[in-house]
């Protein structure tokens, strides 16, 4: 209540139904046909998932109004825009806002920066900016507003904020239409809750009443509530549903792989990426199966330059990375054995991958691979170190030395320049022998890199406890061998 016994004009996040709550359609039950089953057995690239609606709120009102932990304004590079959902939210937080603003000197489109919430319930506010929407640009208007929402989910996740407001980021102003805005924020949305959806409890999106149909008619698309809800969107799902992070796959990325082998000269630019890809594995040099050693052999016989055989790889890792921005990779991700923490103690970037989540007999080792060069092009571009957790593996979660010859061979150049050490947590004995015999004769440069950690005492030396994300189980197994000294560092709401 507000002073004077005033009800509050503020909306508690808690208080408003699910995304699910109202649905009332009939599941599929477990004796359905064969028909019914087999209309089943063709999944969404956004399955039906009960955790990630759970999340979901669509809620009719004025963002400035939620009581929550963030809300986002929607606003122009010098964050003076005057657009409804940003006047509203200046005069609900106060003059101390337009105070706070004029230090954070502007905002950059897709770019998010935060400030207090003031006055408002809401404690913080994402100040983000959406993109001018023109159709001869469009692929960098939907690349902008991508960023937007990542941008904002990402300062979020950083924060450890638990329920987020958004509104309609793309406003009429900016002339992005309001159906292409809203699939990029759907799925950009679900794909972060699919990776990270433990550090959010809730995601609320604040639309007025033209924008409700709209959300209405497309959250079932990558919000499915049920089996039969997910099977009826399927067909009106777009073209283009972006890659593993809901990022929009650019048409110009095809350039990179159209001189390939095997394509007539006359062959059409505008087949477009589907049918490009379609020539990847239909021969040797496609597949990328280059037999790296022949062709060493062939440079010290005078037959193949050191600067051609760069070119060759350089070629051969474009048509993986492009494969990886391409390909749904939404499965891979879900495991999460792959991601990013903090900075170690010269400020690298810390990678993380976590052996007992990779059931190597059980998924895709090709899309494993795809989805390490998607994670990790951007990150191999300046310094960084690898933390690999040994802990707990078992036979079904060894990568086979033929696995990672073929990553190393694949891989570009700055991974192994830029790679500064491998911490190796937990090892067996059988382990450190399978390490020395791989770094001895199948690769090079790699010996010096590795060191083995037996615990987790010894890894916080080289990189601060703060700065790392740690599955609970790996926490628990150094505890009951190493005693309980880090037992009660807290691990990481992803795992």
């Amino acid at each position: 209540m507000d002073p004077l016994g005033a009800p509050s004009q503020f909306v508690d996040v808690d208080s408003l139904p699910g995304w699910s709550d109202a649905y009332e359609a009939k599941q599929l039950d477990c004796h359905q046909s064969p028909v019914e089953k087999a209309r089943v057995d063709v999944r969404s690239p956004f399955p039906y998932r009960k955790d990630i609606n759970e999340k979901i709120i669509l809620w009719k009102g004025d963002v400035a109004l939620l009581n929550c932990t963030a809300i986002v304004n929607t606003s122009n590079e010098t964050l003076t825009d005057k657009n409804p959902v940003s006047e509203s939210i200046f005069m609900h937080a106060g003059p101390d806002l337009k105070d706070e603003l004029q230090k954070l000197k502007g905002c950059r489109t897709g770019e998010a920066k935060l400030t207090k919430g003031f006055n408002l319930a809401a404690r913080f506010i994402i100040h983000t900016v959406g993109p001018k929407y023109k159709s001869r640009y469009r692929t960098a208007a939907e690349s902008s507003l991508y960023s937007c929402y990542r941008n904002v989910l990402q300062l979020a996740k950083e924060q450890a904020m638990c329920s987020i407001g958004f509104c309609v980021i793309n406003t009429l102003k900016r002339c992005y239409p309001l159906e292409d805005a809203t699939h990029i924020a759907l799925r950009t949305v679900r794909r972060f809750l699919e990776v990270h959806g433990d550090t959010l409890e809730k995601v609320v999106f604040a639309v007025s009443e033209i924008e409700e149909a709209t959300y209405q008619k497309l959250l079932p698309l990558y919000f499915p509530r049920s089996l039969e809800e997910e099977v009826q969107s399927l067909p009106y799902l777009p073209a283009d549903i972006g890659n593993a992070e809901g990022e929009p796959v650019v048409p110009e990325r095809q350039i990179r792989i159209t001189e390939k082998p095997g394509i007539p000269d006359d062959a059409s630019d505008e087949e477009g990426l589907e049918a490009d890809l379609s020539f990847i594995g239909s021969h040797a040099f496609a597949r990328m199966e280059g037999d790296v050693d022949k062709q060493r052999r062939l440079i010290l016989q005078g037959q193949l330059s050191e600067a051609a055989l760069q070119k060759q790889h350089q070629r051969n890792y474009n048509r993986w990375l492009c494969q990886a921005r391409a390909e749904d990779l939404s499965d891979i991700a879900s495991l999460k054995a792959l991601y990013q923490t903090g900075v170690d103690n010269c400020g690298r970037t810390v990678m993380v991958v976590v052996g007992r989540n990779i059931p190597v007999t059980l998924i895709d080792m090709e899309k494993a691979l795809l989805y390490f060069i998607h994670v990790m092009d951007h990150i191999a571009v300046k310094e960084y170190v690898l933390v690999y957790f040994h802990t707990l593996t078992n036979d079904y979660n060894q990568l086979d030395s033929n696995f990672l010859k073929k990553l190393y061979d694949v891989v570009d150049a700055k991974y192994k320049r830029n790679l500064k050490a491998l911490y190796f947590v937990h090892p067996t004995f059988r382990s450190k022998v399978s390490a020395w015999f791989f770094t001895t004769f199948t690769v090079s440069g790699l010996k010096d890199k590795i060191h083995y950690v037996e615990s987790l005492q010894q890894l916080f030396t080289a990189i601060p406890p703060e700065q790392m994300d740690l599955p609970p189980f790996v926490l628990e197994y150094d505890a009951r061998e190493n005693g309980p000294y880090y037992s009660s560092y807290p691990p990481s709401p992803d795992l």
